[in-house]
């Protein structure tokens, strides 16, 4: 038999540091559990178990601790985000079917020595996970010990056997009993020889076999008299360390193999538990099927009926005269496969035809509700047509009730809703048949969390806009990419030779460890501490060394002309279209403020800020016609004026002044006209920093001074800002009280970090508690004046369609014709988008290419 062996502690514990913290929306921490269940899938995955011992120390002292008051005495408590964890993971691990073992008196390493023993009697094999190195004594033919690590989330397993240990540590694995007796161990608070480490040690050991016979042989032996002191004055601390760090194999434990063959467990309690903790991923990776575990009061999912039509036509007068439709998209490898339809006890699967869908889609007396409609508004404009009466989304509608969560796809919804998925083998039907049933439980939701208008008027509209955004795409001067793309790859080459000149030797610049040794080394510049992979040579290092010597100017340069030539001209080459235009892909339901995202290519990252990065936005342009561009002035402290309810900035919009140069005035107590351009600059670093929940400490790097001075600039700020400051207080205990925060027009944040133990945790969650209501409330502003441009633009029967959004920046194409309507439907409809105390400023401008209309 095969036996995997776990220290449970050890890698529970290796898994809650090695992920960042997660937690459910109901504010459960689940980084702990998460990380052991994937160590876990991987042993066994990697190992094919034919038993399983997941060993757990008890709280209770050790026989260690009644021999040595000192052992361990300096470990602190679990972190409550970790102590929470734990009972659960033994619980779900025990509904999994594996056996969990502890002995009072005992330690876990203890057990799996014992373990280890018993399958060495037996003739058994023993692998043992731990993320301590403790356990590598116990290596033996039959014995051997994997290494458990979490790495930027990632389970990593090293493997040791009796040859590795040998390679690594020159002796074997008994002989680390020994070692450890010498250098002691500081996280037990195991003594060992005063003055000796491991180099020391390990020389000892070597060369000597082992603790006994050094001692028993140490006046005749030949060590160096000072060593030979520091043994003699430690004689007694070095056998309390050996028999402290021995692990032992007689724990009383039940050690027949056979009682740890995994057993069934429960399958429907590991499930749901799994689902309230949000694990959905790990669902069916432990063989768990969502169908086990409907919540208490949901009736178990009867399998309804089937039909399948090649045609659809005759689905249709069914539907109209239900006046609604709950239905599902299947797509594969991006084309629309089927639809199914939930009516009247069945489910219908429709293979669809083009005129099928065009009727479908136009036909306004048929409410829709589905999931996911972006792409079938892809779909319908595709066909000539638009997808009409849409009432419900239910990808939308789960992100709104969780932003935080990992994805949105049906069966992890109707997991986390407690909706039954009916018993097809299809996923499908499953998911088609459950479509109205998880509607049903998606409005109740948003209802009880007042989110209808934000989804019906909102999400929901702005999922067609979206799609029309990806369908129409954005024109883009391939020729002149190339041809700059060449420019750029001549001054990548040409800062590429002066650099190596300047340093004196041919190294490759990409390299982090080598640039290191070029500048650190070589050059003798100052740097960091020295990591296994070299100095940090990361911007913000470099930046500091910049006035030091040209080659780090050089160096600065050379990445961002390479990354420009890489991910800019090279990348957006590659993903024109036939039509010569980039069609985005714009996700509604990423980030947890609100805003949208791009993707392939990413166009809300084209590089602003530097003149050669803003040379891209000279190949976007508009293929026959204009580019109609227009942003919203300062919106995020617009909102941040009217939600704070503050005086004094509600005063500087209200009279049209430029905030940056009224906040200066007031925080450095001069007249405005005496505001100098470094004031302004500092001041609009303080007004942009405030809404990010900046500190002293970054305000300070950000704008060049003394930390002293960042804080007295804060200070002066919100003392003239008091409605600012008063507003930053409340929205934090406000959030403490709820849970959540959210913006004005009830988009909601839950802030988990806020009952957090860790100091950093907590900070991080206020950050986001005084930012999130200004930032979300500007995406949802920006989202509603995407609807009104669009409408409007329809409506009025112009050429001209919204192509992209940026941030708060909104880009129509049209012909030259329309240029001045245009601009007036975007600067209209994007200052009429909301009601605020402060009036809503946007500015037009327009060019045949989006550099002349953003100059």
């Amino acid at each position: 038999m095969k036996l995997l062996v776990l220290d449970g502690n050890s890698i529970l514990n290796r898994a809650f540091y090695g992920i960042k913290l997660l937690t459910t929306k109901a504010g459960d921490f689940t980084n702990g559990i998460y990380g052991f269940l994937t160590m876990l899938k991987k042993l066994l995955d990697e190992t094919a178990p034919g038993g399983v011992a997941i060993a757990f120390d008890r709280k209770a002292p050790t026989f260690r601790h009644k021999a040595y008051a000192g052992y361990k005495a300096n470990r602190k408590g679990m972190p409550e985000e970790l102590a929470q964890q734990l009972p659960v993971l033994q619980e779900l691990l025990t509904d999994l079917g594996y056996r969990i073992v502890s002995c009072e008196g005992w330690e876990a390493d203890d057990i799996l020595g014992t373990l280890a023993a018993a399958c060495e009697r037996e003739g058994s094999q023993c692998l043992i996970a731990t993320g301590d190195r403790d356990s590598l004594q116990l290596v033996s033919d039959s014995t051997s010990v994997r290494l458990a690590t979490t790495k930027f989330g990632q389970p990593q397993v090293t493997l040791y056997d009796v040859e590795k240990i040998q390679e690594e540590y020159g002796v074997t694995p008994r002989q680390m009993i020994d070692l450890k007796a010498i250098q002691g161990d500081s996280s037990d608070c195991i003594p060992g020889v005063a003055g000796i480490g491991p180099k020391g040690a390990g020389e000892l050991i070597q060369k000597f076999g082992s603790l006994q016979y050094l001692y028993g042989h140490l006046e005749e032996l030949d060590i160096k008299p000072a060593m030979k002191a520091k043994l003699e004055k430690s004689r007694d601390n070095a056998f309390l360390s050996y028999d402290l760090g021995t692990i032992r194999r007689d724990a009383p434990i039940d050690t027949d193999l056979s009682h740890y063959e995994k057993g069934e467990g429960d399958p429907q309690k590991a499930a749901a538990l799994m689902v309230k903790l949000e694990l959905f991923s790990l669902l069916d990776k432990f063989g768990l099927s969502l169908n086990a575990q409907p919540q208490e009061d949901a009736p178990a999912a009867e399998r309804p009926g089937q039909k399948d039509y090649e045609d659809g036509a005759p689905l249709l007068p069914m539907l109209e005269d239900a006046g609604e439709a709950y239905f599902y998209a299947q797509w594969e490898a991006g084309e629309l496969a089927s639809l199914v339809f939930a009516h009247k006890g069945e489910v219908h699967r429709v293979k669809p035809d083009e005129a099928f869908l065009r009727a479908f889609f136009k036909n306004d007396r048929i409410q829709k509700y589905t999931h996911d409609t972006k792409p079938l508004h892809r779909q319908a404009l595709e066909l000539g047509c638009k997808m009409e009466a849409v009432r419900m989304d239910t990808a939308l509608a789960g992100y709104l009730l969780n932003p935080s969560a990992s994805g949105y796809d049906v069966e992890r919804l109707c997991a986390e809703y407690g909706v039954a998925l009916a018993d097809f083998e299809e996923p499908e039907l499953r998911f088609g048949a459950a479509i109205p049933g998880l509607c049903q439980a998606l409005e109740q939701a948003i209802a009880e969390n007042s989110q209808q208008e934000l989804l019906e008027a909102i999400e929901i509209p702005l999922s067609f806009v979206l799609a029309q955004m990806e369908h129409i795409g954005f024109y883009v001067d391939k020729e002149s990419i190339q041809a700059y793309g060449k420019e750029l790859e001549a001054q990548v080459n040409q800062l590429h030779d002066e650099i190596i000149e300047e340093v004196g030797y041919e190294f490759n610049i990409n390299s982090p460890k080598q640039l290191g040794e070029a500048l650190f080394g070589k050059l003798g510049l100052p740097h960091g501490k020295k990591t296994k992979s070299g100095w940090s040579t990361n911007a913000d290092v470099l930046e500091e060394l910049r006035l030091l010597h040209p080659v780090v100017d050089k160096v600065l340069r050379y990445r961002t002309v390479a990354k420009l030539k890489s991910t800019y001209c090279d990348g957006l080459l590659k993903v024109i279209g036939p039509d010569g235009r980039v069609h985005s892909t714009f996700n509604q339901t990423e980030t947890r403020t609100g805003r949208i995202s791009s993707a392939e290519p990413n166009l809300q990252n084209i590089p602003v800020r530097t003149p050669i990065g803003r040379e891209l936005r000279k190949f976007f342009a508009s293929e026959h016609g204009l580019l109609v561009d227009a942003d919203y002035s300062q919106i995020e402290l617009r909102v941040l004026a009217h939600v704070a309810d503050d005086a004094a900035m509600k005063e500087d919009f209200l009279e049209g002044r430029d905030i940056h140069t009224a906040t200066a005035a007031r925080v450095f107590q001069m007249p405005v006209d005496m505001v100098t351009k470094d004031m302004r600059s500092k001041a609009k670093a303080v007004n942009f920093g405030i809404v990010y929940g900046i500190g002293a400490f970054s305000l300070s790097k950000d704008i060049g001074v003394t930390r002293k001075e960042a804080d007295d600039y804060i200070k002066e700020y919100l003392k003239n800002y008091s409605g600012v400051d008063a507003y930053m207080k409340r929205v934090v205990e406000q959030a403490k009280e709820q849970g959540y925060v959210e913006t004005l027009f009830g988009r909601r944040r839950y802030l988990p970090e806020l009952k957090s133990g860790n100091f950093n945790m907590r900070a991080f969650g206020e950050r986001v508690a005084r930012n999130m209501p200004i930032q979300g409330a500007a995406a949802d502003i920006i989202k509603i004046a995407m609807i009104r441009v669009s409408d409007r633009l329809a409506r009025e029967g112009l050429q001209g369609r919204l192509i992209l959004q940026v941030h708060d920046e909104l880009i129509v194409e049209c012909p030259p014709e329309e240029r001045e309507q245009v601009e007036r439907i975007l600067q209209e409809e994007m200052e009429g988008a909301v009601s605020l105390s402060v009036p809503m400023v946007a500015e037009a401008g327009s060019g045949r290419t989006w550099f002349e209309a953003k100059e």
